[in-house]
This record gives structure tokens, C-alpha cells and sequence, in this order.
């Protein structure tokens, strides 16, 4: 009895929060965007991912290159080993277990610095798109700006409250002009 009375309780406060949230959004002026095409058609993103790139393909050459050394220590040792004495093999081995070791330190720190960069340079982008929709939602005297995300946050909205490409024709033209 009192479950059913609970549940009732609670399928009314559900109905009523629906009610307050159609009689509060009717008068106000709700818009949407697309992050993931917000994001993507930003030039700002893209400059951004392009600097990035040309880090990234730095410390992979770097990475490449140290490999490629490391690599090739080994084939003299295997080349040269049986000509050596024990002594002379044994500091050749030890020699290549310190270039391996520094070789996966280096590439732990590269791909650490990578993440670093790539969240800092995310997030700079997010601070920018954000800024400039804070003023477009004010221009236009918006009061909810939405992002719907792959993630499905919106469940169904009416592509005439879709701004996106107003957005981001903004978004391009006033990073164009900087």
C-alpha cells in the first residue's frame, strides 16, 4: 500500500516537474548546436590539431629514430659478439639494456607530453567556443544555449532551433579576424 502510494507520489512530482519545465521553456527562447560539428568546422580546432600533427610527428620521428639506434646496437652486438671476450659482452649487453631503458623512459615522457598537449590544447579551443557562444547567446538575447553531443544529451529537438552553422560561420569569421 504504501509503495503504491510512494510510486504515485512520485509519477505526480515527475508530471508536475514536466509541467513547471514546459510553462518555464515556452516563454524562454532555447537554441541548440551540434558540438561535434561545432568543433570540427572550427577553424581554430583545426589550426590547433594541424600545430599539434606537426608536434606529434617530431616526437614520433625522435622515437623512430632512438628505436632505430637501439636497433642497430643490437644487430652489431649479434654481428660481434662471438669475436668478443666475456668481459667485452657483457658491458655491450649492459650497454644496450641502458640505451632500451632510456628509449621507453623517453618514449613514456613523449607520450605523456602528447596527452599533456592534447588536453591543453582541447581545452583552450573549449574556452574559446565557449566565450563566443556566451556572447552569441546574448546577442541574440538567447537564454539556453544547448550542445548536443554524440552522446545523444538531447533526445529530440526541432532542427529550426538548430544555430550551429550561424555559430560557427561567427565562430570562423571572428577567429579570422584575429
Amino acid at each position: 500500500m504504501l509503495q503504491r502510494i510512494f510510486v504515485g507520489l512520485c509519477v505526480l512530482n515527475l508530471l508536475f516537474a514536466i509541467f513547471l519545465g514546459i510553462l518555464f521553456f515556452r516563454n524562454q527562447h532555447v537554441v541548440y548546436v551540434d558540438s561535434a560539428k561545432l568543433m570540427n568546422g572550427y577553424k581554430g580546432m583545426q589550426d590547433a590539431r594541424a600545430a599539434y600533427q606537426q608536434k606529434a610527428g617530431a616526437w614520433k620521428a625522435n622515437i623512430d629514430t632512438l628505436a632505430s639506434e637501439v636497433q642497430k646496437q643490437i644487430f652489431v652486438y649479434e654481428k660481434e659478439s662471438p669475436g668478443m671476450s666475456p668481459k667485452e659482452r657483457q658491458l655491450s649487453q649492459e650497454l644496450i639494456r641502458t640505451k632500451q631503458k632510456q628509449f621507453g623512459d623517453y618514449q613514456q615522457a613523449m607520450n605523456t607530453q602528447a596527452q599533456q598537449e592534447d588536453a591543453k590544447m582541447t581545452g583552450d579551443v573549449v574556452t574559446q567556443v565557449n566565450a563566443y557562444l556566451k556572447k552569441y547567446g546574448e546577442a541574440h538575447g538567447y537564454k539556453v544555449i544547448l550542445a548536443a553531443t554524440e552522446y545523444g544529451n538531447i533526445a529530440y529537438a526541432d532542427e529550426g532551433l538548430d544555430i550551429t552553422e550561424q555559430v560557427l560561420e561567427g565562430l570562423n569569421k571572428e577567429y579570422a579576424g584575429k
